[in-house]
Formats: C-alpha cells, structure tokens, sequence
C-alpha cells in the first residue's frame, strides 16, 4: 500500500509511462556504463617547443708595443678600457646561439648573418642635426654546434682622427658622437628575427672604450606535434552510473507492481486526505432520513456540510459518505444508490432455485412427481428401508 494518497494517483495515471521511463533510463546507464568501462579517456595535448636565440659581441685588441703595463703581443679581451697607444686596434667577435630550449639541443640548420656599424651623429641639445654611418661587417659564418660567430677588426685611431675633424668642422655649434650598432638577422626553420643593439664609444686622446654591451636574445615558441594519452574512465562516473542503472531498473520493476489501477479510488483518497477535517468515520443506519439525495462525487458531500456547517460521516462498511440536514441525506457512495450500499453485491443467476410452497401444483406436476424417489436408494430401489433410514432420509 502506499501511503501518500496524491503520490497513488499518479501512479495511477502515469504508472505505466514512469515505469516504462525508469526502464529506458537503467537500460541506457547500464550501457553507458559498459560503453564507458570499454571506451577509455583519450587525451590529445599539443606539443610546443621553445627555441632561445641569444647574441652578443665580445671585444678584444692586441698590444703593439711594450710598455710599463702590458708587453708587445699581450691580447686584452672584453677589457672596460683601452689604451689608444698600446692597442690602436680593436677587434669585435659577435656571436649568435640558437639553442631548442625544450629538447635542450643546439639548432644545427639555422641562418645567421651579422651586421656591424660605425655610425658619426652631430648632436646640438640632445637631437641629430648630422650623421654618417659606416659599414665594418656584414658576414653570414656557418652555424656549428648551435653557434654562429663572426669577426671583425677596426683601426680606433683613424676613426679618432675622423670625429676630431667633424668637431672641427661643426665648431662650437655641437657635439660629435660616435655610436657602434650591431645587427643580427637570424632564421632558425621555425623562426625568424632581427636583434639590433647599439653602444655609445669614447674615443679620447690616451684611450677608448664601449659604453654598453652589444647583447640581445629572445624566444620563440612553435606548436611541435601533439600527445595523445589514454586514461580510464572516472571510477566515480561509473560507479554512478551503474548505481543509476540499478536503481532505475529496479524501481520501474517496482512501480509496474506496486502500482494501483483503481483510478476511482484513488481521486478519492485524495479528496479524503484534503477533506480530512470535515470527514468522520461512524456507521449510517439505513432508516435514517426522510429523503435521500444522490451526489456525483466526495466534493460534492463536502460542499454541502460546509454550507450547512455539518460533518461528513464516512461508513466504510457501506463504503459511503454522507450529510444528514433536517431529515435530508447527501449522500455519495461508488456502490451506487442509498438502497445498494446496504447489501453486498450477489449473482443471483447462480443462486440455486426457490420454490413458491403457497402456490398450487398443476396436475401435470403432481403427475411429474414419483412417490418412491423421496425415500428410494441405490441400496433399496423400492424405497422400504427400516425406520431409522427413513428418518435420516428425512
């Protein structure tokens, strides 16, 4: 039995239908769960490699005559000061790696190609007014081991002597500065890039030297290939949905047994659990009342005890609800009218035959009738038994 009445009536209405849903969905988690245990995750990660190119340029110069500091073929590298006597010369090595960062290997296949500049600017409050620039590399050197270098020697006291006329020239109108750029044009296969640098130079009267460094790098990134990974499937989903397989299997097998058909009953149940206050439950004898009227349903009863402020008194032996008022009852009962809900129902075709003893036999059925059958038996055709059969046989 089910408890709550409205719940019933759905079932009643839509048993079937939910039944057949909850069926549907275990059968398709069931063969979700089955698809998922035999189908496992695939998962498809990009690939990227990462590609670093770095330069920079490194200096050096050979001593060309002996002195209190260095002796005649002393080379100084990467010094923050040059002697213009000592070492007139000075020698530039850019150099360029390309290097996969991601697989940690140097870039055989790669293009360098090295560019370097001397560049004269006439400069009055901070802007150029004049400027000339002189080429003193252009080299493309192979790429060996991931490395490119390149190399270069310029004369420091000519180009001295080239900004000392310049000032001479411009006069008190400026200043004459003197600038190295560097240049570098690079393609890895993957890549490709400039890097342009620039350094102040000094060049005095004893000595020179750079005022920055000639150093760059950067990195790219390329999409390399993908990887694809294969995982089972999330013990959680198909623990859930086996779960869910089961329980709706089991409970459309539930509903599709459990569910009530008696739509009738049901719709009343209902009426009875909203009407709950205004129902009691007695017995309705069947001489009460003067006239008797006929309701099409519960809330038909429950209408008239509330207009006449009246209890509804449910006899469930008659299976009937009704309202007494000044000597009317209302009355609704599913068995039908007030005289059929006294009696339980009978098939009369099958009760056994009555015989009227007031009525007269015709003499066709007097003559019908055989004396000796009301005493006769199998053991004594004649009917003659001895006293006590007889009275038994009565």
């Amino acid at each position: 039995m089910i408890d709550n009445p409205r719940l019933e009536l759905l079932l009643v209405k839509q048993g079937r239908a939910i039944a057949i849903a909850l069926v549907v969905i275990g059968v398709l988690a069931i063969a979700a769960t089955g698809w998922a245990v035999a189908n496992p995750e695939t998962t498809t990660t990009p690939q990227f490699d990462e590609e670093r190119v770095a330069s920079e340029a490194g200096t050096s110069a050979y001593v060309t005559q002996n002195g209190t500091l260095w002796t005649e073929g002393d080379r100084l590298t990467d010094s923050s000061v040059y002697v213009l006597n000592a070492s007139p010369e000075l020698t530039v090595e850019p150099e360029t790696t390309l290097r996969n960062e991601t697989g940690g290997v140097p870039i055989e296949d790669g293009d360098v190609t090295h560019e370097l500049r001397i560049r004269f600017e006439a400069v009055r409050d901070g802007e150029t007014f004049w400027n000339e620039s002189r080429q003193v590399l252009r080299d493309s050197p192979s790429v060996e081991d991931g490395v490119a270098t390149s190399e270069t020697t310029i004369d420091m006291a000519a180009y001295q002597q080239r900004q000392r006329q310049l000032e001479r020239e411009i006069g008190g109108i400026g200043s004459v500065e003197l600038t190295m750029e560097l240049r570098v044009e690079y393609d890895t296969g993957n890549h490709r890039g400039t890097f342009t640098t620039a350094t102040p130079v000094v060049i005095t009267d004893d000595a020179y030297w750079l005022g920055g460094s000639l150093s760059d790098s950067g990195s790219h990134s390329h999409r390399s290939g993908t990887v694809r990974t294969t995982e089972s499937r999330s013990p959680a989903l198909i623990g859930g949905l086996s779960v869910l397989g089961t329980l709706s299997l089991a409970g459309g097998i539930l509903v599709a047994r459990r569910s009530p058909t008696d739509l009738e009953a049901a719709r009343r149940a209902v009426h009875e659990q909203r009407y709950a206050e205004w129902i009691s439950r007695g017995s309705i004898p069947m001489w009460i009342g003067d006239y008797h009227v006929s309701l099409d349903t519960l809330e038909d009863v429950v209408d008239v005890a509330i207009d006449t402020n009246e209890r509804v008194v449910h006899d469930t032996q008659r299976g009937l609800f009704a309202v007494v008022n000044d000597g009317v009852v209302y009355y609704y009962s599913d068995r039908g009218l007030w005289e059929e809900t006294a009696w339980p129902e009978m098939d009369l075709e099958q009760q056994p035959a009555v015989i009227d003893g007031d009525r007269e036999m015709s003499v066709e059925e007097i003559a019908e009738l055989d004396p000796a059958d009301e005493f006769a038996s199998p053991d004594d055709p004649d009917g003659f038994e001895d006293d006590e059969d007889v009275w038994e046989q009565l």
